[in-house]
């Protein structure tokens, strides 16, 4: 095994975070990662995008959460090196070696993200997994240049554990699992930040239970319960705060903003700044993709509000101002009713392919055997006092239930005019009244025929 080491700072930098109270940095590699402009990017990109519009608090950056990823992975090395420290090669126990090659994946595990990060990465055939992996190797990036302080071919390294392809899985699962520093710290922090407490479950007592085995790490017994704490606060936050309607709706808009923007774009008629016209063109490089943020792209949304194009710039000012669409959920058979409610909607002066939309969205709040993609071989083990392990969900009925679950809904987005029972006059229209037959509680329904009388 390789030792990888870094010169010690002169005093140790210690941060104050509103989480984890105090973020710890000894090494002169992780300070100088913290200082590259890469990593400074970072402070301009909302972890939670849109659902600021929803909490109004949840305005945090991928900044701290990185941080918090960095603290949470050092603190568990320090568990595992104090009371699991590897005694001989293959025993199964933490090689404190390999420190700070997790700890520097940790602090880089997301440096990838660019803007509005799912929802840019759809439209422009973008990858931040790949980007952040091509950001640490890439020898004109600051963040390499720091990483090879420690060895020419580190850079190289901590690119493979966020790959997942780095041969030690304690390594690998400490920062991607179902049970990750990475989970339980975007947990933590988006619940402070948007004020709500599903997702406080027990850090500490998470902490104290975690252990390292031969093929990742698991949890001992006395501990299970707080692990279930933790699958059902993820459970409720994706159902509470990151599924919530008026965020997903306001995904939406910016969707369909960006994708007018892209079609007015290649008739030569947008004002753009040119780092995002690179993006319009499909032509652009990670220096490009660099130079972007959240202030970039609402300084275009910005200009845009008085683009000459009318749909632009209503979808420009209904992002910016917060001006959501409505929905109502939708299933298999109502899914058919779409065409004729777009119809009345294209009647009604708003162009469907810019104005509606259907939006899944569903989580597996825990999926013990899930043979491949992002989870893949993840399940949650915990070990008996016979040193035998034995998968969550067998031993917890809760998370027995969850198992394997999809969690969730699909919902139908459209204008809010078609509902409107107030101010707006065309209430009593014949069309507007057709369309809202067909809205009941939240939820698309058909209409119900009338019995013929016997």
């Amino acid at each position: 095994m390789v030792r990888f080491r870094s010169k010690k700072l002169p005093t140790e930098v210690v941060l104050r975070d509103p989480v984890h109270g105090y973020i710890h940095i000894e090494d002169k590699v992780i300070f100088d990662i913290l200082k590259a402009k890469e990593f400074q990017r970072m402070h301009r990109i909302k972890q939670l995008g849109p659902i600021s519009y929803v909490f109004a608090g949840a305005t945090h950056t991928r900044f701290e959460h990185n941080l918090g990823v960095y603290e949470l992975t050092r603190r568990i090395c320090d568990i595992f090196a104090k009371n699991y420290p590897s005694q001989k090669p293959g025993d199964g126990l933490w090689d404190d070696d390999n420190r700070l090659l997790v700890e520097c994946a940790g602090l880089l595990h997301d440096i990838g993200h660019g803007p509005y990060s799912h929802t840019f990465e759809h439209l422009f055939d973008t990858n931040h997994e790949k980007i952040g992996q091509k950001i640490i190797t890439d020898p004109n990036t600051e963040i390499n240049q720091a990483l090879k302080q420690v060895s020419p071919n580190f850079p190289d390294l901590v690119a493979s554990v966020i790959a997942k392809t780095y041969p030690n899985a304690q390594v690998v699962k400490m920062i991607s699992s179902q049970a990750d520093a990475d989970r339980m710290d975007y947990l933590q922090r988006d619940a402070y930040f948007t004020g709500v407490t599903y997702g406080q479950f027990d850090l500490s007592r998470i902490l104290r239970v975690i252990r390292p085995y031969r093929d990742g790490i698991c949890f001992t017994n006395n501990g299970m319960h707080a692990v279930e704490d933790y699958i059902v606060s993820r459970y409720q936050m994706y159902q509470q705060v990151y599924f919530h309607r008026v965020g997903r709706s306001m995904e939406v808009i910016l969707h369909h903003l960006l994708q007018r923007a892209k079609d007015v774009y290649k008739n030569g008629n947008l004002r753009v700044t040119p780092s995002l016209a690179k993006f319009l063109e499909g032509n652009w490089t990670l220096d490009d993709y660099l130079k972007l943020d959240d202030g970039v792209m609402e300084t275009n949304f910005s200009m845009w509000t008085q683009d000459r194009d009318p749909i632009l710039s209503d979808l420009s000012k209904r992002y910016l101002f917060r001006k959501p669409l409505a929905s109502v959920k939708i299933n298999e058979e109502t899914k058919n009713l779409l065409p004729k409610l777009k119809d009345l909607i294209n009647q009604a002066g708003f162009d469907p392919t810019y104005y509606t939309d259907t939006n899944s969205a569903f989580d597996e709040p825990y999926d013990a055997y899930k043979p491949t993609g992002k989870n893949a071989n993840s399940q949650i083990e915990i070990m008996q006092d016979d040193g035998t392990l034995i998968e969550l969900s067998e031993l917890s009925p809760l998370v027995r239930a969850l198992n394997g679950t999809l969690q969730g809904d699909e919902r139908f987005f459209f204008p809010k005019t078609m509902l409107s029972k107030d101010d707006e006059p065309q209430i009593f229209d014949p069309l507007y009244q057709k369309f809202q037959k067909y809205v009941r509680n939240g939820e698309l329904r058909y209409l119900r025929r009338p019995r013929k009388k016997d």
